[in-house]
């Protein structure tokens, strides 16, 4: 599991229009909350999702962008952002690899049965690509507003 004060990993994929995000972009530029979430138009995920977006001005203010990221595909995630009226771009990593570089992709286990899935989890990167938090089997309620206390400290 990464730890903070490594170097986050760097990453390049697609947000729901299908267009390149890297982490690189934001260097120099942006802090990134960085969130992993399991399933697109889920409950937690829903609420998660929304209390971003209710805070995503005072994100905004606080040079940082937010990024959720799930396997889903660019139109699921399209879709999620549509009925809710989200203000976070969610990246689509349906290969994976986004969520082995970030360690969330583990075995999970719910009713007894073992399987391996995203563990919601939260990265902070500040401005020059070092990781500030990171945070494995968060709960969705409430995270957004720690996440943005933890970004306003840096």
């Amino acid at each position: 599991m990464l730890q903070p004060h490594q170097p986050a990993p760097a990453f390049q994929t697609v947000n729901q229009h299908n267009q390149p995000v890297s982490l690189e972009s934001f260097k120099g530029r942006k802090n990134v909350v960085l969130y992993f979430y399991p399933k697109d138009d889920t409950p937690g995920c829903t609420i998660e999702a929304n209390e971003f977006t209710r805070l995503a001005s005072e994100f905004a203010a606080a040079d940082t962008v937010v990024l959720g990221v799930s396997k889903d595909s660019c139109a699921s995630h399209q879709a999620f952002i549509d009925k809710f009226g989200l203000q976070v771009d969610l990246l689509s990593d349906e290969d994976g690899s986004l969520c082995e570089a970030y360690g969330v992709w583990q075995e999970k286990e719910k009713n007894g049965v073992k399987k391996m899935g995203i563990v919601r989890s939260t990265f902070v990167i500040d401005k020059n690509g070092t990781l500030v938090k990171a945070l494995y089997g968060v709960a969705p309620e409430g995270h957004a507003q720690a996440m943005l206390d933890a970004v306003k400290t840096l």
